[in-house]
């Protein structure tokens, strides 16, 4: 039986591979992706981990305790630990303590979360990290405003000072949604990154929206992974 106050519950974890997405595209890193969700983008790459009508959950998600996170950390030393999902801050505060015990015992250089901006991070996990890569969704994720549009979380970790703001985008008319939320909340820096599950996709998209992006001044991200990989999981 797990103690929900010890234990992650997770999707899978991998590694080492290279971080594909955002400002640390292409380092050396590990991954541990969490179980569950709150949101269904309509485009989610990583529906395992929330959606019953595609995927056994029972066989989705697995108990981590802390020894056996910090065993597979010890045996490779990660220079960057990504924590992922789903939506990683679902489960607040057993991942703030983790994330402190792994940062204790040195098995980290950097730690990044990825999260939707939909939830609060706590002071433990703010404290804990290196980054937040926050990804607020767009209208083409199919999701209402309201559901994924949450101001005061905006805010909250833009004051954090350890944010990044990563959109995916499928066209350059997205790029005007972008626009009001950066001017809205001052969302700084904005890395635009391609939908996209397939390496055609993503070069087609990427080439697509150079320019616009760079008209606008930010920051243009490959989805690295998927060049090498395409959708090969635990990659």
């Amino acid at each position: 039986m797990s103690d929900v106050d010890r234990d992650l519950v997770v999707n899978e974890i991998f590694g080492p591979t290279f971080q594909g997405e955002g400002p640390s595209t292409g380092r050396y890193a590990h991954f541990i992706r969490l179980f569950g969700c709150h949101l269904s983008c309509a485009w989610c790459d990583s529906p395992q981990t929330h959606d019953p009508t595609r995927y056994n959950l029972d066989a989705e998600q697995q108990i981590l305790s802390i020894e056996d996170i910090l065993s597979w950390l010890a045996a490779d030393p990660a220079d960057l630990l990504v924590i992922t999902g789903g939506e990683p801050l679902l489960q607040p505060h057993v991942v703030g303590r983790r994330l402190s015990e792994i940062r204790e015992r040195a098995l980290a250089t950097d730690i990044e979360i990825e999260t939707s901006g939909t939830i609060a991070p706590t002071d433990t996990i703010t404290t804990a990290v290196s980054r937040f890569n926050v990804s607020p969704k767009l209208a083409h994720s199919g999701l209402r405003r309201r559901q994924r549009i949450r101001p005061a979380v905006l805010r909250d970790l833009a004051n954090s000072g350890k944010a990044i703001w990563k959109f995916v985008v499928q066209e350059p008319d997205d790029l005007d949604e972008i626009q009001e939320l950066v001017g809205t909340y001052g969302l700084h820096p904005v890395w635009v990154m391609p939908e996209g599950t397939d390496s055609s996709t993503v070069l087609a998209r990427m080439r697509m929206l150079a320019d616009p992006v760079l008209a606008r001044r930010w920051n243009l991200s490959t989805r690295l992974h998927t060049l090498l990989w395409e959708n090969d999981r635990g990659r």
